[in-house]
């Protein structure tokens, strides 16, 4: 059966923090395709039609950084209208740690760079990811 009522996307986005002494660094691409191209972003994107929610974002993050192997946990969902330029989009957001010396974080899929910032001094980010990572910096005391 099919609805005739519009659909939203939806997409998962990875919040990988690294706790090293007095400062704690956040994992981000560099966006190579629109929209934001160019723009710091966290990793992730859609998930596919039958795929699990984490799935998607250990494939996510594992395609555009090459980190694997890692523990995530769902951490909030985001669904404001207007979030994305490109129509009506809920990201789903998974959380993890790690120590960023452990796997060297590389660029693929659609991503330029991957690189670790430190919360204190994070790029112009895409999409709402300032809001997304204000809110884990908050909750999660960083």
């Amino acid at each position: 059966y099919t609805y005739t009522h519009p659909r939203p996307a939806v997409t998962v986005d990875c919040l990988i923090f690294s706790p090293s002494g007095q400062s704690t660094w956040l994992l981000l691409i560099q966006r190579d395709k629109p929209p934001f191209e160019g723009s710091w972003a966290l990793p992730g994107g859609f998930v596919e039609i039958n795929e699990p929610l984490e799935t998607a974002a250990h494939r996510e993050l594992e395609e555009e950084t090459g980190i694997r192997d890692i523990r995530l946990q769902q951490f909030h969902t985001f669904g404001q209208p207007g979030r994305d330029p490109r129509g009506r989009t809920i990201s789903v957001v998974y959380s993890g740690f790690m120590d960023h010396n452990s796997q060297q974080a590389m660029a693929g899929s659609d991503a330029r760079n991957a690189r670790w910032f430190d919360i204190v001094h994070l790029p112009e980010l895409a999409f709402d990811h300032h809001e997304i990572i204000h809110l884990a910096i908050k909750k999660m005391e960083l």
